[in-house]
């Protein structure tokens, strides 16, 4: 499933190529959307933004455009009059002059009031969006100590998007060995300093993610990496999909564990857990 980082730029790509440009189709092919169709065709998209993993197409009449990717789902940007290749079942096709967006396989898709919006039930419990500008490292933090999070491991809270939108399970590994923290503690088993530290590492890794189409492994790294002729994803991560493998930090064997269902990598060396010592 995309994460925050790449449904963020999935909707920086969809905004530059749709926004404010006159529309030459827009087709639903889901469910009873279609009767949409000619009305939203005639207006402008006057914004597209993400909001933790779901994409938000605006339209000059209030209508707002709700999709979750989620498992399956996947937008594909081609020139004009072109079809991408896929088995995928078309959702949605949305065309200007030069460019059409295509969205497959996804299975919630909805078209909002601005009240709805406002109260939609997915949206109104998402917690601090990693990515927004307005996200502070503070906001991060009053969450790690608030008494509906503290008590939570961090392996299962960093994948709750009521805690912080847009974190998934690449970027929870990556943020963890960042921070030098293990899955199996609690915010409230951790000193002040170590909970600023990871507020800050959340946004900076996630940050890091969005700029770098998900490279979160230390950039300097990187560029050795690079010039050693290794491959993108050889060089990604610092730590996530590299089990087995030397940590880049202390030389200590990766480990792959699971954690709420879902992989877990850390080095056991450099996140040792404070309740298992």
């Amino acid at each position: 499933m995309p994460e925050g980082p790449e449904i963020k730029r999935l909707a920086t790509r969809l905004d530059k190529v749709l926004t404010n440009q006159p529309l030459e189709e827009l087709r639903f092919s889901y469910r009873d959307l279609d009767r949409f169709n000619d009305q939203l065709r005639v207006q402008n998209i006057t914004k597209i933004d993400s909001k933790g993993k779901a994409l938000l197409i605006f339209f000059e009449s209030g209508l707002t455009l709700y999709s979750h990717n989620q498992l399956y789902g996947k937008w594909l940007i081609v020139r004009k009059g072109k079809t991408p290749k896929t088995n995928r079942t078309q959702r949605l096709v949305i065309s200007t002059l030069r460019h059409s967006a295509f969205l497959y396989s996804a299975s919630s898709i909805e078209l909002l009031q601005p009240e709805e919006l406002e109260n939609h039930p997915y949206l109104i419990k998402l917690g601090p969006d990693a990515l927004a500008e307005e996200t502070s490292w503070e906001q991060v933090y009053q969450q790690l100590i608030s008494s509906r999070f503290e008590g939570r491991s961090l392996g299962s809270l960093l994948l709750d998007q009521h805690f912080v939108a847009g974190i998934g399970n690449y970027l929870r590994s990556e943020i963890l060995h960042v921070s030098r923290l293990s899955p199996f503690d609690r915010p409230k088993d951790l000193p002040a300093n170590k909970k600023r530290t990871l507020s800050k590492d959340i946004l900076r890794v996630t940050g890091q993610a969005f700029l770098t189409a998900g490279v979160t492994n230390d950039l300097s790294r990187v560029s050795i990496l690079k010039e050693q002729g290794l491959s993108r994803s050889k060089y990604r991560f610092a730590i996530f999909a590299r089990a087995g493998l030397p940590c880049y930090e202390c030389g200590k064997k990766i480990v792959r564990s699971e954690t709420n269902g879902r992989r877990f990598y850390s080095c056991p060396a450099c996140q040792p857990s404070v309740r298992m010592v």
